[in-house]
């Protein structure tokens, strides 16, 4: 695997972002067009396919962002728990979850600093990882 970098950190997964996200597409147009072309007596059934058409859609976004949301959780504690480790105090509580996660990203050497920085200039997630030097890869996020 490539050095992770700021504009390689970002993954999008073939089967996730494209076919499912395709599929899914396709069978709520196809639900959609089944339903206007049918008869009475199959109104029940093509509605049925409408509406668990968007349920998958609705689960396809919901069920990713409740990984992410856990992961954040995960990475504040992690972050929280390096900082400790650095500097014998607890993390700022000034500090947004959104700036943990770009801070993740940052050196041991020039994590504190940019810590302090990060709160004191209310940098945005993006500025923190394009203000880190020394990049520390997270290969493990979903």
């Amino acid at each position: 695997m490539a050095q992770q970098t700021f504009k390689t950190h970002r993954r999008l997964v073939l089967g996730h972002h494209g076919i499912s996200a395709f599929a899914i597409l396709a069978l709520i147009i196809g639900s959609i067009i089944n339903l206007m072309h049918s008869a009475e007596g199959n109104l029940y059934s093509a509605s049925l396919l409408v509406l668990g058409s968007c349920t998958m859609l609705f689960m396809w976004f919901f069920l990713r962002g409740f990984a992410l949301k856990a992961q954040d959780r995960v990475i504040r504690a992690e972050e929280n728990f390096r900082y400790h480790i650095l500097t014998g105090k607890q993390i700022s509580k000034g500090l947004t979850v959104r700036q943990i996660i770009g801070l993740r990203f940052a050196s041991d050497e020039e994590f504190v600093a940019l810590c302090e920085r990060a709160e004191k200039e209310n940098l945005s997630e993006g500025d923190i990882k394009k203000a880190i030097k020394s990049w520390k890869p997270d290969i493990y996020r979903v």
